[in-house]
């Protein structure tokens, strides 16, 4: 994810926050990746027309085999793990690294502008996307720097808070509508899709305990930072739900393999990853259980979203 101007400034002065703040930002652009229908095409009936957008949880940065450099995209994010299971007529990937919810009517480098790939008879779309515009990239760079000064503390908390408003939770409230237009779009240019939001996956401890240094934060600052992320997913929930589409928990299917698990048992890596991953982002076994999370929600038959006149909300 990158960073955002709103939500503070990261500490400076300290090479390896500054490094990780690039990790997570740094992710240049190309054109969305095409896949034809797969040999099986119809075992799930009528072969789906199939578009994915998002960020780089969406297209799993640095995961083999990267088939986009420019935007970090993995052949094996959760949307082509999604798209060849469903056997897809077919799948337009056009997630990026990087990507807020401006990059979907704007180009990322090559990247064309994400809604571009929508069509009358797109009938799936999946939307993972809002971490990039409350600045998830410089928060986990700015909580890093003072943990490191801290690490038995809340710094991170005492810094979003310091004007005596969460920045964050405000950051949040930000994105609510930003997210809420790129839903509005949608609807009008494909509006027949199956549209379902995907939340973020558990990144941090649920139970609020930390592991520093592997993930250098001040120790009180884990429950401040897991509740950010569960107030950002409720965010996207309701959203969702106002727009009368669907949301797809990813953060339940995850819990228990966050980036303080052992490197067996995590699906997220840490700052400093030991498995082909970003920092801070799902490594391939992550996005598998997203990809299984969509998976299972496309097959409990939830409504598909036709026909609401979704464009008027």
């Amino acid at each position: 994810m990158t960073n955002d101007r709103h939500t503070g400034k990261a500490a400076s002065g300290r090479r390896w926050p500054v490094a990780i703040a690039a990790a997570l930002g740094g992710c240049a652009l190309v054109a969305a990746s095409t896949v034809p229908a797969a040999a099986h095409g119809k075992a799930h009936g009528r072969a789906t027309d199939y578009v994915s957008l998002g960020d780089s949880y969406t297209s799993g940065p640095l995961i083999p085999a990267q088939v986009d450099a420019n935007c970090a995209r993995s052949n094996r994010n959760y949307p082509s793990l999604v798209a060849a299971a469903r056997g897809v007529a077919t799948f337009k990937d056009m997630s990026c690294g990087g990507a807020t919810t401006e990059h979907m009517w704007t180009a990322q480098g090559t990247n064309d502008p994400q809604l571009s790939a929508l069509r009358r008879d797109t009938d799936l779309v999946t939307l993972q996307i809002g971490g990039n515009d409350m600045g998830f990239g410089t928060i986990i760079a700015t909580c890093a720097a003072l943990g490191v000064q801290e690490p038995t503390g809340d710094p991170c908390r005492r810094h979003y808070t310091a004007s005596g408003t969460d920045e964050l939770t405000a950051a949040i409230d930000r994105t609510a509508p930003k997210v809420a237009r790129v839903l509005k779009a949608v609807h009008a240019k494909a509006p027949h899709a199956r549209v379902l939001v995907v939340g973020y996956p558990d990144l941090l401890p649920d139970d609020g305990v930390g592991c520093f240094p592997t993930v250098p934060f001040g120790s009180k600052d884990f429950p401040y930072l897991r509740d950010t992320e569960k107030r950002l997913n409720s965010m996207l929930r309701t959203v969702a739900e106002r727009h009368h589409v669907e949301y797809v928990d990813t953060y339940g299917p995850t819990r228990g393999h966050d980036m303080c698990k052992a490197p067996e048992d995590r699906w997220i890596e840490p700052l400093q990853p030991t498995s082909p991953a970003a920092p801070a982002h799902p490594n391939a076994k992550g996005e598998a259980v997203m990809a299984q999370a969509v998976l299972d929600h496309l097959d409990k038959g939830h409504g598909h979203g036709h026909d609401h006149g979704h464009g008027r909300h």
